[in-house]
């Protein structure tokens, strides 16, 4: 990855980082599921209507959204309501990085280096950090959330692999594509699990404060976390090699972690802050080999076409030499 890429996806970091605060906000209003279906529909619609088709095959993009959209925001959503820390979540949802990494090199046959290992580890060991404090904080998280966290690390691993697949010609297109395939399957989850009565409930009181934060909280996870996070992340998956982009999704739960201890008062401390600075360091590791490591390969390419091309050039003046020579003697 180049710095650019880098930065960028320093960015999407940030976006995703506010982006958990948001969806407390919303589930304090809405049922999980039916927020699930919501968030994706108040993009669906329009993408139908006006945005062009993503220009991939539509394997990828059912494969994009099954796993990003439906099956990461099922089982987030879901453990933030029944009591996954906001902060915690975060920080659990990273797990989507390693099991990118393994997925990819298992299924995609993508090469892993030597340091992308090492700043997976150091930025691994960051997270774990910072879970294992959390947990002597709060007196140890409940099992069930956790797990049902990782579930959605997996299912957003899946959607990386579909992105990296797709290699869309226009990124933004398929994330907004993408939108269409959760509404209906979490739809039909929420009236089966929340019933119709929970749904219709969540719609009043939305003048209240905690209505309007609910709705603010929704526009932010529809227009920052999806169209300009998800956005860059497919630009990022469709340029780089997904265990090159992946873990710079490591460096969420650290703009997650010090959102919800600044807006929402959940408690952070120094040593959680250290623990971040770690994992920052593992990302930093990992992406900046592999840039180099590009960077040497490109030089490669173009010092072997500049050699093929003077190669061919010579042949060329050798073959106009003997050309001149045999009109020569055709000559005489």
């Amino acid at each position: 990855m180049n710095t650019r890429d880098r930065l960028l996806a320093c960015l999407v970091a940030v976006c995703w980082g506010l982006n958990f605060v948001a969806i407390h906000l919303s589930l304090e209003q809405f049922p999980p599921f039916f927020l699930v279906a919501l968030r994706f529909a108040l993009l669906a619609v329009p993408t139908v209507l006006l945005v062009p088709r993503p220009g991939v095959p539509w394997r990828w993009v059912l494969g994009y959204g099954v796993g990003f959209g439906v099956l990461q925001f099922l089982f987030l959503y879901l453990a933030m309501a029944v009591g996954m820390p906001t902060g915690l979540a975060s920080l659990v949802l990273q797990s989507s990085a390693p099991f990118t990494v393994l997925l990819a090199g298992a299924l995609l046959r993508e090469r892993v280096t030597g340091r992308q290992a090492l700043g997976v580890a150091v930025a691994i060991a960051g997270l774990g950090g910072i879970a294992v404090h959390r947990a002597d904080v709060d007196g140890g998280a409940l099992l069930l959330p956790v797990l049902l966290t990782l579930c959605g690390g997996l299912g957003w691993a899946l959607g990386n692999l579909a992105t990296r697949q797709a290699r869309a010609p226009h990124p933004l297109r398929l994330t907004l594509w993408m939108s269409v395939v959760p509404p209906l399957p979490m739809l039909a989850v929420s009236l089966l699990v929340e019933g119709p009565a929970q749904i219709g409930r969540s719609f009043t009181g939305l003048g209240t404060a905690t209505g309007l934060l609910a709705v603010g909280g929704l526009a932010y996870t529809v227009l920052v976390g999806t169209v300009l996070g998800s956005g860059l992340w497919a630009t990022l998956m469709s340029r780089n090699p997904s265990s090159s982009v992946a873990p710079f999704s490591m460096l969420v739960p650290v703009v997650g972690i010090g959102a919800a201890w600044l807006l929402l008062g959940e408690a952070t401390s120094a040593a959680e802050l250290a623990w971040g600075a770690l994992v920052v360091g593992g990302v930093l590791v990992g992406s900046t080999g592999s840039a180099r490591a590009a960077h040497r390969r490109q030089l490669r390419r173009d010092r072997a076409g500049q050699e093929a091309a003077d190669d061919r050039g010579q042949h060329r003046d050798q073959d106009d030499e003997a050309a001149a020579d045999l009109a020569g003697a055709q000559r005489l």
